[in-house]
C-alpha cells in the first residue's frame, strides 16, 4: 500500500517510524517548512523531516496547500508531488496545515488522521494539554477519516488510555504517540482488507481543545489548588506554568494540591512555608506544594536546591494573574 505521510513534530515522527517498520511504501512525506529555533534562532528541520531524510524519503514542505491562498506556487508544487506519488491513503498526524478538499479527495482511501483524544471530546489543537488541565481520567487516540470540518470526520478506530495522577503533557504525549503509531498501522492493514467500518461521531460530548496561549502560563493564584496542580502538569513541558515574585519570573514544574494543609487568612499567592519538602503557596482554595522550580535562564531544580539560590520565605507573595475566561474554562 502506498502511503503519503503528513506530519511535523515528535508525535508524528513516531507514527512515521511505525509505518516504515510495518513495510508500507512511503513515496512522499509532507511537513512544515523549517523554523528558527534555539538561542541562535537558526532554521531547524522538523522531527518528521529529520526522520524522513535519514530514511531517504522524498520530502515536500509547502507553506500552504490552498491553490487560491497566499502561496499558490507552493500549493501547485505540492499537488504535482502528491499526484506523482499516487497514494492509496494519506496519513496525517499533527501536520499543522489545513487540508483543502482537493487533498482530501486525492487518495483512493482518503486521508486518515491520528488524533490524540477520544472524539468528539477535545477536538482541536491541544487535546493532551486540555485533557490534563480539565482533570480527565482518561485520554486515548482516535483514527479518523478526515473531512472538511475540524476533527469532525467518521471514526475508524479508537482506544482509551488512562491518565496517571502524575502525568504531564510530556509523559502523556509519549504514551499517546506510541498508541497512535500502533493504531494507524492496524487501521491501514484493516483498510487493505476492506474491514474498516466508519462510525459517525456522536453529537453529545463535543468539546474543543483551543490552542495553548502563552498568556495562560501565568498562574492565577485565586484558583483552587487542585486546578493549579493540573495546570502545572498540563503546561509541562510547554509553555510552563509561571509566576512572578519580587519582580523575577519563576516557572513551576512539579506541584500537587495539599488538601490537609490550610492557608488560613493568607492571601492567594502568599508563601506559607519553604523548605526541602517544597514551597507551600496559598491559593483561592487550598494550598499548592511546589516541588520543582526554575529561575529565568536557569534550569529546573528541586525545591531545596532552588531555595539555596533564591531566598523564598514565608510571607512573600507571588504576583496574582487573572486568566481570560477561555483559559479558565479549558474549553
Amino acid at each position: 500500500m502506498r502511503i503519503v505521510f503528513a506530519g511535523t513534530p515528535e508525535f508524528a515522527r513516531v507514527a512515521l517510524e511505525a509505518l516504515r517498520s510495518a513495510g508500507f511504501e512511503l513515496p512522499l512525506v509532507l511537513t512544515q517548512p523549517d523554523r528558527p529555533a534555539g538561542r541562535g534562532m537558526k532554521l531547524q528541520p522538523s522531527a518528521v523531516k529529520q526522520c524522513a531524510l535519514e530514511a531517504g524519503l522524498a520530502v515536500c514542505q509547502p507553506r500552504s496547500l490552498r491553490l487560491d491562498g497566499r502561496f499558490p506556487d507552493d500549493a501547485r508544487a505540492a499537488r504535482e508531488a502528491l499526484e506523482a506519488a499516487r497514494p492509496d491513503a494519506m496519513v496525517v498526524a499533527a501536520y499543522g496545515l489545513i487540508l483543502p478538499q482537493w487533498v482530501l479527495d486525492l487518495p483512493r482511501l482518503g486521508c486518515l488522521n491520528i488524533h490524540a483524544s477520544l472524539l468528539p471530546r477535545w477536538r482541536g489543537a491541544a487535546p493532551i494539554h486540555r485533557a490534563i488541565e480539565a482533570g480527565d481520567r482518561e485520554s486515548g487516540v482516535t483514527i479518523m477519516q478526515m473531512d472538511a470540518g475540524l476533527d469532525t470526520g467518521a471514526m475508524l478506530k479508537m482506544e482509551p488510555l488512562a491518565i496517571a495522577a502524575n502525568d504531564t503533557t510530556g509523559s502523556l504525549h509519549d504514551k499517546l504517540a506510541s498508541l497512535g503509531a500502533r493504531l494507524i498501522v492496524e487501521t491501514l492493514f484493516e483498510a487493505g482488507r476492506g474491514e474498516l467500518r466508519p462510525v459517525l461521531q456522536p453529537e453529545a460530548g463535543i468539546t474543543y481543545a483551543h490552542k495553548i496561549d502563552k498568556a495562560e502560563a501565568q498562574i492565577d493564584w485565586g484558583l483552587p489548588a487542585e486546578a493549579l496542580a493540573r495546570r502545572v502538569r498540563a503546561f509541562d513541558p510547554f509553555p510552563g506554568a509561571s509566576s512572578t515574585i519580587h519582580g523575577e519570573p519563576v516557572k513551576l514544574w512539579r506541584a500537587e494540591a495539599e488538601p490537609e494543609i490550610r492557608g488560613g487568612a493568607a492571601a492567594p499567592g502568599t508563601v506559607i512555608a519553604a523548605s526541602e519538602a517544597g514551597v507551600l503557596v496559598a491559593c483561592g482554595r487550598g494550598v499548592l506544594r511546589v516541588y520543582e522550580l526554575q529561575r529565568a535562564g536557569g534550569r529546573r531544580l528541586g525545591a531545596g536546591q532552588f531555595l539555596r539560590g533564591f531566598a523564598l520565605a514565608p510571607g512573600m507573595v507571588f504576583q496574582r494573574q487573572h486568566q481570560p475566561q477561555q483559559a479558565r474554562d479549558g474549553a
